[in-house]
């Protein structure tokens, strides 16, 4: 699966969500919604090592630069997803899902949403 060079850390993807919520934001703007815990400089150093690592863009045509994510949200949370499975389950999708729904307590509707996706991979009713 293409993706970022580097698997994001946990700073860094408080920072993409804020990203994936919000759309392109400056770093003052990303700082504010981050609150208090997270000052302006550390959220600017964040996004330049974000900037080199490939998880997000920086638009530079504007005296106040604006980032936006490299990757959709999806598309990152599929990458880590991966890893995790291939890292800590051998591969196994199965060993993983069971560990995920062992952990916690999934909702009406979160089971149907994965009913659904074994009925497609399956090649059941969709």
């Amino acid at each position: 699966m293409n993706g970022p060079r580097r698997k994001p850390t946990d700073a860094e993807l408080a920072i993409l969500r804020v990203l994936w919520a919000r759309g392109p934001s400056t770093v003052r703007q990303v700082a504010e919604i981050m609150g208090r815990e997270t000052g302006y400089t550390t959220v600017l150093k964040l996004l330049q090592i974000m900037t080199e690592k490939g998880l997000v863009r920086r638009d530079e045509s504007s005296r106040t630069h604006v980032y936006a994510p490299a990757y959709s949200q999806d598309h990152t949370e599929r990458q880590l997803v991966t890893d995790l499975m291939n890292r800590a389950f051998g591969g196994s999708a199965a060993k993983l899902v069971l560990q995920a729904l062992a952990s916690t307590k999934a909702s009406p509707e979160e089971l149907a949403e994965i009913k659904k996706l074994i009925d497609k991979q399956r090649g059941g009713p969709r």
